[in-house]
Formats: C-alpha cells, sequence, structure tokens
C-alpha cells in the first residue's frame, strides 16, 4: 500500500473519528463466534516449545532457573493469564494458559526484574546471579495481540531464512502475540490451481510479481512486475511455510491464512469469456504490462468455484486455523456504489471462505475505509460489512494512532475489531511516533460505549526501526492504565543499556517528549530532502524543534563512557546521528534554495559543497553499524537464490528497486528508502550532485532551471543503473561509530541558522 489518503478529507475525517460512541453492544470475546479460535496444540506440546525458546533466549544453563507449564484454567477461557512466582528450589516458575502466555510471562519477569531488554536491534540479557523474587498474575486485556501488515512480508521479511524467522516467532510469543498473518507460500498453490483451470505456464509467470512485491500483487494492485517466480522459489516458501506454521501452533499462535479476494490473471478471460470480471484501474501509474489484473466478481459463480479450490488445495498443504485474511478492495476502489452491490461482494466473499471451512473467520485490513474515505461511507460500510454475520468478521482498525476508524463507523456496526498501531510506512527509517497518543487512546477504545473492540496490533508496514513505540503498544495488552511517560522513557534506556545512566535517561526522556510525540494529521511517510528527488519545492517539516534533537543527540552522546562496549548504544549512536544529519540538510537545503533564487553563485556553490559533504559523512556513520549496510539487504536477497545466477539477478534488482524507483520508471519512487550505507553513496547523494550542478550552471549561463531535463539525467544516470548494478557492497561494519559521531557532532551541531526560509511552513514532503 502507498498509504495516500486525499489531504482534502483530512478534517471531514478527524471529525467523524471522534465521533459519538458506537451503537452496538459489546459482547466480551465474541464466545459463540470466536470461541474456537484456540491454541490447537495440546499444553503439554505449548510448555516443550516455550521451554525451547527459554533455551534459545538464555541457554541451557540460565534457562535451567526457569520451570514452565502451561494451563488453560488458570484464567479466563477468552484471555490470555500468566502467573509467576519464585518456589523453594529457586527456580522461577511461569505457568501460562498458553505457550503464548509463558512466554509472555517469561519476558514480563525479565524486563521488570531484572532489567532485560529484547527488541528488533538486539537483546541486552545479563542476569543477576541470584533471581529477584516475584509473586504476579496478569490477565491480558483482550482476547487478542495481533501482528503484521500484509505489506511486512514484501518490505522487510522478504529474504528470510528460518534462523530470522526463528528470531521472530519467539519475539511474537515474548510480546504475547497470539494472532498473526502467515502467507509464505501462497504462491505455489496459486500456481497449482491455475495449472489445474488450465492456464499456461507464460500465463502464470506473466500475473506473479518478484519476490519483494508479491503483497501487491495478491492486493491486485499489480502484476508481473520482478517477476517471475521460479519452481525454485515455490518450494522453498512451501518448506518454510511449513516450519513457520508449526512452531507458531506448537507455541500457541495463531497463524492467519490467506483467501481468495477474486483478483486473477488476465488469462481468466480467454478462459471464463462469460465470467464477469473487470479491469482493476491502474495503481499508482503503473504501465499497462504491470498494472490491471482483472476483478473476478466474488458475485459471479466463479468467483466460488475458484475461492474453494485455492483454499482446499492450501489446507490439504497446511491445514487451517479458521481465520482468513482477505482484501478486495485494498487502495482498488470498488466499480460500483450501490448498496446492494456492496452487500452482495461480502456476503459472497465470506460464502466462499465457509463453504469450505465451516468455522471460517474472516480476517480484513480496513485501509480501505481510509485510502477511499469519500468512497466509504457510513450506509455503504454499514452494509459491507454486516452482510458477514456478526463475529464472522474481525476489522483491522489498520491505523488507530493516526486515523482512527472505529468511532467514526460505530464500532464497526457490531462486528469486532483490533486497535492496531500502523506507524510506519514502506519501512523507512526515521525517527518518530505518537507516545500519548498510544498511551491514552487504547484504553479509549476498549472502553468507549458499545466498544466490539477485541485486541491490539502491530501493524507496520516495515520493522526494524524506531522500536521504542512497538515496545510501548505491546505494553497496552496488559495495562490497565496510561503510563507516566517520562518514568517509563527512563526505565526504557536502563533495560536497553543494562544500567541506568543519567545522560542515557535525559535523552530518552527528550526524545519522549518531541520526536517521539507527533500529534496531529500530517502525514509523516519517511520522506526527507536527503532521501527525495533532489527539486526546488520540497518543504522540510518537523513538529519538534530540530536545535533541541541536536541538543539530545549531544546528551546521548556523553553517555558513551561506559556504554562503548553495548551493541544496542552504538546502534542508537548511528541512528541518532544519521536523524542529525538528515535535519542538518534540511538546513542547507534551505540555504541552498535561498541563495539561487538570489541568484547568489558563491552562496550556492558554499552550500552545495556542504551538502555534498554532508552525504560522505552519512554514509562513513551509516557503514560503522552492521544494521545500516545496503550489503546486508543484497546479499540476503543473491542467496536466496542458492547459486542459481538468472534468479540471484532477479532478486538482486527485486531488492534494488524496491528501495529507490519501486517500479519500472519510478511510480513510487523512493516510498520505501531507506537510509543504508550503499545507498547514500551511490544513489542519494549522485541525484544531488546532478542537481547541484544543474542549479550552478543555471546561474552562470543565466538560464532558466529545466527541472524536466534535469529529472531524465537523473533517472537515466542514477536511478535506473543503481537499480540494475551488480555492485557488491559491505556486510560488515567499518569504523568505530562512537569516534565517527562525535567528529560529526564537532562539524554538524553549530550550523548556523538560515532565517531567510522557514523550516516549518509547509506540508511534510509530498
Amino acid at each position: 500500500m502507498t498509504g495516500i489518503v486525499p489531504w482534502i478529507c483530512f478534517h471531514a475525517l478527524l471529525l467523524r473519528c471522534f465521533a459519538s460512541s458506537a451503537q452496538h453492544p459489546r459482547d466480551d470475546g465474541f464466545q459463540k463466534t470466536l470461541g474456537h479460535l484456540r491454541p490447537r496444540s495440546s499444553p503439554d506440546v505449548q510448555a516443550k516449545a516455550a521451554k525451547g525458546l527459554v533455551e534459545r533466549l538464555l541457554g541451557n544453563d540460565q534457562a535451567r532457573l526457569f520451570y514452565v507449564d502451561v494451563d488453560p484454567d488458570i484464567g479466563p477461557r477468552q484471555k490470555d493469564t500468566f502467573q509467576i512466582k519464585k518456589n523453594p528450589l529457586g527456580e522461577i516458575e511461569i505457568r501460562g494458559t498458553s505457550g503464548v502466555a509463558v512466554a509472555w510471562g517469561l519476558h514480563y519477569y525479565l524486563k521488570n526484574f531484572c532489567n532485560v531488554h529484547i527488541s528488533w536491534d538486539g537483546d541486552q540479557i545479563d542476569l543477576p546471579h541470584t533471581l529477584p523474587d516475584a509473586r504476579i498474575t496478569i490477565t491480558s486485556n483482550d482476547r487478542f495481540r495481533y501482528y503484521q501488515n500484509v505489506c511486512t512480508l514484501g518490505y522487510s521479511s522478504v529474504w528470510w531464512k528460518w534462523d530470522q524467522w526463528e528470531r521472530n516467532i519467539d519475539w511474537m510469543a515474548l510480546n504475547g502475540i497470539n494472532l498473526a498473518l502467515a502467507f509464505n507460500g501462497q504462491e505455489a498453490i496459486w500456481e497449482r490451481v491455475y495449472l489445474e483451470l488450465n492456464l499456461t505456464r507464460d500465463e502464470i509467470d506473466e500475473h506473479f510479481g518478484g519476490p519483494a512485491f508479491l503483497p501487491w500483487t495478491r492486493m491486485g494492485n499489480i502484476r508481473g512486475f520482478g517477476g517471475p517466480l521460479k519452481s525454485h522459489w515455490h518450494e522453498r516458501s512451501i518448506r518454510l511455510q511449513h516450519r513457520i506454521l508449526q512452531r507458531m501452533r506448537e507455541l500457541g499462535i495463531i497463524p492467519v491464512a490467506p483467501a481468495f479476494a477474486g483478483h486473477v490473471p488476465r488469462a481468466f478471460a480467454r478462459l471464463f469469456p462469460n465470467a464477469n470480471m473487470t479491469k482493476i484501474d491502474s495503481w499508482n501509474k503503473f504501465e499497462d504490462r504491470y498494472c490491471c489484473p482483472y476483478l473476478l466478481e466474488p458475485t459471479d459463480k466463479l468467483f466460488r468455484t475458484v475461492g474453494e479450490m485455492f483454499l482446499k488445495a492450501y489446507i490439504d498443504e497446511f491445514d487451517t486455523d479458521h481465520v482468513y485474511n482477505c482484501d478486495t478492495f485494498n487502495e482498488n476502489e470498488p466499480g460500483n456504489t450501490e448498496i446492494n452491490y456492496l452487500r452482495n461482494v461480502a456476503s459472497s466473499i465470506f460464502s466462499a471462505m465457509r463453504s469450505v471451512d465451516p468455522q471460517a473467520i474472516w480476517l480484513m485490513q480496513g485501509w480501505l475505509f481510509i485510502h477511499h474515505f469519500t468512497f466509504w461511507t457510513e450506509p455503504r460500510v454499514e452494509a459491507f460489512l454486516t452482510s458477514v454475520p456478526i463475529g464472522k468478521m474481525i476489522v483491522l482498525d489498520l491505523q488507530s494512532e493516526q486515523f482512527p476508524q472505529y468511532n467514526r463507523l460505530k464500532s464497526y456496526y457490531g462486528q469486532p475489531f483490533i486497535w492496531c498501531m500502523l506507524h510506519n510506512f514502506g519501512g523507512t527509517l526515521g525517527m518518530f511516533g505518537s507516545v500519548q497518543i498510544i498511551n491514552q487512546r487504547v484504553f479509549k477504545g476498549r472502553n468507549m460505549i458499545g466498544s466490539t473492540m477485541i485486541g491490539t496490533g502491530l501493524t507496520p508496514e516495515g520493522i526494524n526501526q524506531n522500536y521504542v513505540i512497538y515496545e510501548l503498544m505491546n505494553e497496552m495488552a496488559y495495562r490497565r492504565e496510561s503510563v507516566d511517560l517520562d518514568k517509563w522513557f527512563e526505565n526504557y534506556a536502563t533495560r536497553r543499556y543494562g544500567v541506568w545512566n543519567e545522560y542515557a535517561v535525559d535523552a530518552w526522556k527528550n526524545l519522549g517528549r518531541t520526536i517521539y510525540n507527533f500529534f496531529g494529521l500530517e502525514k509523516i511517510r519517511g520522506k526527507y530532502v536527503i532521501t527525495r528527488r533532489p527539486s526546488l519545492k520540497l518543504y522540510p517539516w518537523t513538529w519538534y524543534d530540530p536545535d533541541k534533537f541536536f541538543s539530545t543527540w549531544n546528551t546521548f552522546m556523553m553517555a558513551r563512557h561506559g556504554r562503548r562496549n553495548s551493541s544496542l548504544y552504538q546502534h542508537d549512536v548511528v541512528d541518532l546521528t544519521r536523524q542529525a544529519l538528515q535535519l542538518t540538510a534540511d538546513k542547507i537545503y534551505a540555504n541552498i534554495v535561498d541563495s539561487f533564487n538570489k541568484k547568489n553563485l558563491t552562496a550556492l556553490r558554499l552550500h552545495s559543497t556542504s551538502m555534498l559533504d554532508l552525504f560522505d559523512d552519512l554514509e562513513l556513520i551509516l557503514a560503522s553499524s552492521r544494521d545500516f549496510l545496503l550489503g546486508s539487504w543484497l546479499e540476503a536477497a543473491k542467496a536466496v537464490a542458492e547459486g542459481d545466477q538468472d534468479e540471484s539477478a532477479s532478486y538482486e534488482y527485486n531488492a534494488r528497486n524496491q528501495i529507490t524507483l519501486w517500479g519500472p520508471n519510478g511510480e513510487i519512487r523512493d516510498y520505501a528508502n531507506k537510509q543504508w550505507a550503499g545507498v547514500v553513496a551511490d544513489y542519494f547523494k549522485p541525484r544531488w550532485s546532478i542537481f547541484l550542478h544543474a542549479l550552478e550552471n543555471s546561474l552562470v549561463a543565466k538560464k532558466s532551471l529545466n527541472m524536466t531535463k534535469i529529472n531524465e539525467k537523473i533517472f537515466v544516470e542514477v536511478e535506473e543503473p543503481f537499480s540494475r548494478s551488480r555492485k557488491i557492497y559491505p556486510t560488515e561494519p567499518r569504523g568505530d561509530c562512537i569516534d565517527i559521531a562525535m567528529r560529526m557532532i564537532s562539524k554538524w551541531e553549530n550550523l548556523e541558522d538560515y532565517d531567510g526560509l522557514p523550516l516549518d511552513n509547509g506540508p511534510l514532503l509530498r
């Protein structure tokens, strides 16, 4: 998804999102309709899986200090409970209603009693010699803790091997996640179905996109781009999916499977000329070769036939846990506005699931209600949702932290919903978050009159960024009231680095009050000056005072004494320095624009030199951390090919194109940009170099600036060549990040502010 909301709808959206309370009474747990959604593995299997997790996390020796047990009867049947106590043998006993509850309890104990930190960025685990005593019982507020966006598989985990998936699943359980997408392998199943329907290999190949673009092929946004998929990819994904599902089920996590949404290859028109199909409109101006598959109308009898074929084949291969994701209209507006049409469409989609699995539950991302806000009026939404029996659909209120829809849509007219934090688009880097909103509105959504909220969820398009926001959000699943945010950030800093440090604590408190305290309707998409295609029409914008961030950066670096060997501190040094340099670039950019407009050639050359110098320094600091290396992303992509050179080249193109052009011609250019070493030096900087030289030449020759020619030059000389390059980049860090950061502070922190062009006078970059 691109996350584009029409700007003109923002004020109407705000008013409607916080309108009167829902009209439908809450059915706590929806026991009659959702009661069958429970861990399928026995308590013994779940306990064994939880014990395995403890051993992977702590090592066998320290794992012996913990006794785990699964007992579904220690808490309410529709919610998870864990109990923690120290027994006479000195062991910490953790009992839970499921394997997830046990793992969640372990994490709770390690965080709150042992000062341990576990994150996407790495772990800080240094247990005390004597484990502290504890006696506590925690029950979840809601039935579910949900995880993943349909796009996450493309932006973050597309190249993962089993060891990365294993750690990810462990992380889910440790954070209480008990409902999660599991989408690997579905193209292999679709291939079987398409062949059975007599599509040719060529017709299938022109439909499936490449690995990095599969989420958007699945949702009918594009077709074929980055493909085709070879048999090796299908075989690998089938094997991987079996291992993922087995581990999730052993721990008590309910996997969400894919279902047929109606998007089909164009070859269906040849095979089924009488079927009711419509050509989907072009998405983000993709050309015909890569856009516009057909939507098989759910009301057509062929829809049910195909839907049943797919679901039966999927269940035959992977079995089922009865929850199915289906998003027919993700950024594709329905072609018919009639209420009865929308009612019949939703009913038909669900009927295709239920005909195969009578216990089917439809899980739907609610993004369509935001993206096509003007289309999805309350009567249309009500007709669509209530055509499915109440409780047989779960709606993900996908971006509750900024554009909640549950109030406007009256708690989804009785259908259960999950309060989700989307936060990130495209896996972009850049520090931001909305801690006050998370700390308040989750409770309001849960406690509003008639609420049908049954869970909390994380739905980022990409992970491995801004972990602090996700840590706070995860705690909302068990917290009964809002936290003291200053104290929370203090505890976070202490856990993350293993010991209390006044400078680290002060820095994180300041971050919590400023950069992580966004509260508004502006669309934050990681679109910063340095990562955007150059132009004179960019508008740097922040909701916080950049100077306060520079002060926080300085304070944070004062914590380096004693923290130098902490891998998490090193990661954060690079991240804060990256953020500081990109803010510095905003200031330099303002000077560049002003110098050009005033035709001051000397000043333009000075500021242009500073900008290009900053790119070199940004490359230097990023190269000092393994977490910010382009080489790691590219090598992971190539490794999936296992030596097949054609496949390796295809996967590398997928990996490069997604983070740059996002399409053959830059259809969603820079949407998933990354401030990684390699990208900065060979993509971002060369684009700006061309632009800055063009500005200078314009003043020297006294000719107007021709942006069309500049953009053509950038595309031909930088963007497309980078996307197709096979250059090898380092996968190991170089240099001492702390020493480099200190040099950066000395060099850049006192850059004189420019008064001519306000830094906060425009909307976020488009």
